[in-house]
């Protein structure tokens, strides 16, 4: 499968996860927890049973655990800003993360972003303004709810960015079972000390969490992980903002949601602005030939 097609699906995975939490009426650090803690119930057996274990993989377990935390505090951070602010001012500023993405790639790797990244990020989050609405963005409060936002991107773009470097060492499949099992021991610990509740749900709420678990959590961010091997951690990033087209096409279509005129150009924009990432600077051999 190629790296494109594996992250357009798990851009599509990714996608549904916050229609399915709207419509699941727990505490969203509580299926955060049973999102990641079935998960890695459902991926250890199969990592064990078909030998896909790598003993090696253990030998990156700060850099795992990193990732672990990182995902969990994200996760966890990004319910504490809507509990602060609004869920729209929160989603902004969280995917922000694509210019946290790029700085930390300018500074600390090798490769760095080219001109058309820098380009595609800033018609990105132009677009993805007009997608939030504009209004929103110039009442914007710059309190608590904004900090904690800020601070999910951040974590965000630092799983992104460690995750990129581990999976260059260690299979997806070993590194999505070990990386899940710490989110999910940090968050069940997160929801013991805010006493958030773990049991008494209805039938109907935990088939949305084995939902959340299978598709948004193993195949979307197996799909993503495998991307990350391929393809620059920014450009990765930066495609993940299309979640936000995509949840607003399936929250219009099962959870009957508006979309407005300025939405659907704020989209448009947002692919626009990931397309143009995608384009490479050309560089020239001793003929002057571009290669």
């Amino acid at each position: 499968m190629s790296s494109r097609l594996s992250l357009f699906i798990g851009v599509l995975c990714i996608s549904i996860f916050p229609v399915l939490v709207k419509s699941t009426p727990i505490s969203g650090i509580s299926d955060a927890f049973y999102r990641m803690s079935i998960a890695t119930v459902l991926i250890w057996p199969y990592v064990v049973i078909r030998k896909k274990w790598q003993p090696e993989t253990l030998r990156y377990w700060k850099p795992i655990v990193l990732c672990g935390v990182f995902f969990a505090s994200d996760i966890a951070v990004w319910n504490l800003s809507i509990h602060y602010s609004t869920a729209t001012q929160a989603s902004l500023l969280t995917n922000l993360s694509p210019i946290w993405v790029g700085i930390a790639t300018f500074l600390f790797f090798p490769e760095k972003p080219n001109r058309y990244f820098w380009l595609g990020t800033a018609l990105a989050v132009i677009g993805l303004v007009l997608l939030m609405g504009i209004e929103m963005f110039i009442q914007m409060k710059f309190d608590s709810g904004f900090f904690f936002a800020v601070l999910s991107g951040l974590f965000y773009a630092a799983y992104i960015v460690v995750s990129k470097t581990v999976l260059k060492k260690v299979p997806i499949l070993n590194f999505m079972a070990c990386s899940m099992t710490v989110s999910s021991l940090f968050l069940v610990v997160l929801c013991l000390v805010l006493g958030e509740p773990l049991w008494g749900f209805e039938p109907r709420i935990w088939g949305s969490l084995i939902i959340q678990a299978l598709i948004c959590q193993l195949l979307g961010w197996f799909s993503v992980s495998h991307a990350l091997q391929k393809i620059d951690a920014q450009r990765v990033s930066l495609s993940l903002l299309s979640q936000a087209v995509v949840t607003g096409l399936i929250a219009w279509a099962f959870i009957d949601e508006k979309i407005t005129p300025q939405m659907i150009l704020g989209g448009i924009i947002i692919l626009l602005g990931i397309a143009i990432t995608f384009k490479r600077t050309r560089t020239h051999g001793p003929a002057g030939r571009p290669v």
